[in-house]
């Protein structure tokens, strides 16, 4: 017999690019007991966590849930339900999670036309409409922030662009959501998903996601019913069936609204977390948990350039949760990592692809976008630099992120 002890996870501050540690009342939720998917207490869990993210998403849509699954899930379940095989779809990519976007794209039969800028870049507006207006795609296709540049897509213009050549709009905002700033109905956006394990300060596995009435209309096309709980009054669409049952966005749809037409059993434990992420995001004020990331992304960026470490990309468009800095050519980076985490206990993560082993990316974002998570992390950073051989100002670093804490105090 092969025997186990209990799960007990080493104490980690996890501040790299997500995931980071989930807000104790989050974990807190998540423990609560279960009840039936029916149960009248659960389908009024289900109607609130559908206002909050509302209020998340700055939206008025009707159809704002979550997908059961991670983030990816939220995605795949946005692209499979509305792309079908042919269809085009403009993807602006400046990071992995553009490639993904391509390769969920692609998966599905459609025709992905991807435009590219360097790795630490973001687009220009007329750059996303010239491919539009070459290409005449169904939808535009893109990511807000992309942790593995650390970079944040302008999107306020790209919603009118779209509506002019009629063209669906969505975005993947996983990263992004509740620590920068995102207007849905605003910008104009169809269709956007997130994930809880970022800005949100939850765990993994639960996707919100909100859909325009455009949006809903296209998918709804392709509305179908199993066969094993169809009644005679249920429609089907005309359109082709959706190439995923899991995924199927018109079948979720018909269980979140108020038929609760069977699809799948609500994963009630993450529903719980899910509404509580938002719940708190909602008590504390979205502009201030917003400006929360900024506050201590910019004392983190500061701090990170008073250890003599050099920003990446164009600090213009950073996102507010995360950022990149160069590794020095005279420390080993992943030596650097390893030690951070099993000296000090804290994470910080590395890129992909062309950035691999050349750039650390360091988060604050949900529940570690807090005062003493930043200045613990830089000092325990300047301690391993230090030994390391990198040269540095000490006490530097902590000093100048202080500054920074003060300023925001004053103003």
């Amino acid at each position: 017999m092969v025997e186990f002890d209990q799960i007990n996870p080493p104490p980690r501050l996890l501040m790299g690019p997500g995931p980071i540690n989930a807000d104790p009342r989050v974990l807190r939720a998540m423990s609560a007991q279960l009840v039936g998917q029916y149960d009248p207490a659960m389908t009024a869990y289900m109607n609130e966590t559908m206002a909050l993210y509302r209020q998340i998403f700055e939206t008025d849509n009707q159809w704002t849930f979550v997908v059961d699954g991670t983030s990816r899930a939220g995605i795949e379940a946005a692209l499979v339900s509305v792309l079908e095989p042919g269809d085009k779809v403009v993807v602006p990519v400046f990071g992995r999670f553009g490639y993904l976007l391509c390769e969920i794209a692609e998966r599905v039969g459609a025709t992905v036309l991807p435009i590219y800028v360097e790795w630490g870049q973001v687009f220009k507006p007329e750059q996303i409409e010239a491919a539009i207006k070459e290409h005449q795609p169904k939808l535009l296709a893109c990511v807000h922030g992309d942790t593995s540049t650390t970079m944040a897509q302008p999107m306020a213009e790209l919603g009118e662009i779209c509506r002019r050549y009629d063209v669906l709009f969505y975005s993947d905002v996983t990263a992004s959501i509740a620590g920068n700033t995102f207007k849905t109905d605003a910008w104009g956006l169809d269709a956007v998903t997130g994930g809880l394990q970022k800005c949100l300060g939850g765990p993994s596995g639960s996707a919100p996601i909100t859909l325009s009435d455009q949006f809903v209309a296209q998918i709804r096309k392709r509305h179908h019913v199993e066969a094993g709980i169809k009644d005679p009054h249920h429609k089907e669409g005309a359109g082709s069936k959706i190439r995923s049952n899991y995924f199927d966005l018109p079948m979720i749809l018909d269980y979140w609204g108020e038929e609760r037409l069977n699809h799948h059993t609500e994963a009630t434990s993450m529903l719980y977390g899910a509404r509580e992420c938002a719940r708190i995001v909602v008590q504390e004020g979205l502009d201030n948990v917003i400006e929360r990331h900024q506050r201590n992304g910019d004392a983190m960026l500061a701090g990170l350039q008073g250890l003599n470490l050099k920003p990446f990309g164009d600090l213009s468009n950073k996102m507010t949760n995360v950022v990149g800095v160069y590794i020095p050519d005279s420390v080993d980076g992943e030596a650097v990592r390893q030690t951070m985490l099993l000296d000090f206990g804290i994470e910080i993560g590395t890129s992909f692809g062309p950035l691999r082993g050349k750039i650390w990316r360091i988060g604050t974002m949900g529940y570690n976008a807090r005062k003493d998570a930043v200045l613990t992390t830089l000092a325990s950073l300047e301690n391993v630099l230090r030994r390391a051989g990198h040269a540095l100002p000490a006490g530097e670093a902590v000093d100048i992120a202080m500054e920074v804490y003060d300023c925001a105090t004053q103003s």
